[in-house]
Formats: structure tokens, C-alpha cells, sequence
């Protein structure tokens, strides 16, 4: 048993968060399915990846209903947890490796729960579909419409790469360069059009309710944002660093991290910011 949970607790952990949008959920699916395991018989368990794959699916299938109760209930928009990533984190081959993207799991709300397991299984595990067709008890072209089907609820054309943001730390230090120079000019030049600021601050922490639009309204409010944050939470210093694989902005005043902000960039403009407020979801950033 210390063997399996060796080899696949990092996998399974990986395949939890995603399909939860949750770094405290998956760790309990993960802690609950080793401990079922131990009453299943051995000769149950001749394909262990493939088990316990479909035992953590089946958990994550069961914690939907009540999720999605506590999101129409939650105060203001929900985004998932930000999960730090570094060098030296035990996680790092998880979050560095072929994990979805931040704006990736954003777009997974839109899914229905088997759309999701179908996804993330495809997408990011790489499983075959005749692979995904047994863990979820679907037919393999079942499975094929369901990626698809996927895919276009996520605005993701069929011959569209699914690839992570192409910033880079380089130009995410400029942006924030920019931020602390209270730079406005510079700041526009490098939002996208169309580009939209997501808060979430679950209502125990100062964030705004709605999304903001437009590249003039969002330069404006980063400006602002930075200023606030700093007389909410005191002296503020913004840092770079590894969130779930890619840099992130992270927020820190002597009490601890009170924010963290992550870019999604297309084409060297960002496209979506996304700010997480929300105490019980930087819990597992570190301090």
C-alpha cells in the first residue's frame, strides 16, 4: 500500500484538483481513496492506476452536487484555488508538468461533471479514449462527443492548440514594473482589447463583486487596486512566482500573501487577470 501511494498519490492529486477546482478538496479525495483501498482485495487492484483513477472520479463525481450548491451560494465570482508551484515544492512535478493551465481550469466551470472528467482526462493525463471510455463506463465514441463537446463550450475551436500562457517571467516583470511605476500608458499597451479582471474574495476579503472590461477600465483599476490594497492590507510588496506551473503575482504585507493574481496572455497581451482574495483559498500558498 506505501508502494501505491508512492507511485500515484501526485497523480491522483493532480487528476483531483482539476477536476475540482480545489487544493483542499483533492487532497481529501486523495487521503479518502487510500484509505477504501486497503479494504478492496488484491486481485482488484492487478491494474492500480486504472482503480484508483476511477475511485478518485467517482469521488469528485459525488462532491459536484454539493460544489455547485456552494458556488450559486458563494459571494461574488468563484475561481478556483491557486496552487503554488516552486523549484523545491514536493508538488512541483505536478504542477509543472501537463497540468491545465489557471485560465484552463477558469473555463473547466463551464463543464458538466462527466465533460470534465472526460476533459481533464484527455487534455491533461493524456488517457486514450478507450481508456477513459472504462474509467467512466461510456462508449469510446460517447467519450470522443464529449471532449468535443467540450472543447466548444470552452471556446476552443477543433484545430486550436490547447497550450499554457506564453508569458514568460521576463514579461511578466515588465508588467509588473509598470504597476509599481503607476505607469498607465504602459499598462494599456499591454491589455488586450477585450481583456476582463475576475476578483474573488468570497466575501471575507475586499475584492470587487463583478468583473471589469475593457482595457482602459482594467488599467485603471490595477493602478487603484495596488493603492487600496496597500492602505486594507498595509505596506504591500508584489512579488513573481511559480502558481500552478506558470508566474504569478503575489501579493504579501507583514501580516502574509493577502492576494494572488494570474495572467492569461495571447499574443503578448493579456487576455484575462484573475485576483484571489478569498483567505480560505491562499491557505496553501504559504506564508
Amino acid at each position: 500500500m506505501q508502494e501505491l501511494y508512492k507511485q500515484y498519490k501526485r497523480l491522483l492529486f493532480k487528476l483531483a484538483y482539476q477536476l475540482t477546482g480545489s487544493v483542499s478538496d483533492a487532497e481529501d479525495v486523495v487521503q479518502d481513496v487510500f484509505l477504501k483501498v486497503y479494504d478492496v482485495p488484491p486481485e482488484r487492484l492487478a491494474e492500480p492506476k486504472a482503480y484508483l483513477c476511477k475511485m478518485v472520479t467517482n469521488r469528485c463525481h459525488d462532491l459536484h452536487k454539493s460544489a455547485r450548491n456552494r458556488r450559486e451560494q458563494y459571494y461574488g465570482e468563484w475561481l478556483p484555488e491557486p496552487l503554488l508551484g516552486s523549484f523545491d515544492d514536493s508538488m512541483d512535478s505536478v504542477v509543472r508538468g501537463d497540468t491545465l493551465s489557471y485560465a484552463m481550469l477558469v473555463l473547466l466551470e463551464r463543464l458538466s461533471p462527466t465533460e470534465r472528467m472526460v476533459f481533464v482526462l484527455r487534455e491533461a493525463l493524456g488517457f486514450e479514449y478507450h481508456e477513459i471510455a472504462e474509467l467512466i463506463e461510456k462508449s469510446d465514441a460517447n467519450c470522443r462527443k464529449l471532449f468535443s463537446r467540450a472543447r466548444a463550450k470552452m471556446g476552443i475551436t477543433p484545430d486550436e492548440l490547447i497550450s499554457p500562457e506564453s508569458a514568460n517571467h521576463e514579461w511578466v516583470h515588465g508588467f509588473l514594473i509598470a504597476l509599481e511605476q503607476g505607469n498607465l500608458n504602459q499598462i494599456v499597451s499591454m491589455l488586450d482589447q477585450d481583456v476582463v479582471s475576475v476578483s474573488d474574495g468570497g466575501g471575507k476579503a475586499v475584492a470587487a463583486v463583478d468583473p471589469i472590461e475593457t482595457k482602459d477600465l482594467v488599467a485603471q483599476f490595477l493602478l487603484g487596486l495596488v493603492l487600496k490594497l496597500s492602505a486594507v492590507e498595509g505596506d504591500t510588496v508584489i512579488e513573481i512566482g511559480e502558481i500552478n506551473g506558470q508566474p504569478g503575482l503575489i501579493l504579501r504585507s507583514s501580516k502574509g500573501i493577502h492576494t494572488v493574481g494570474m495572467l492569461h496572455v495571447e499574443g503578448n497581451l493579456v487576455r484575462n487577470i484573475y485576483f484571489i482574495r478569498n483567505p480560505d483559498k491562499l491557505k496553501h500558498v504559504g506564508r
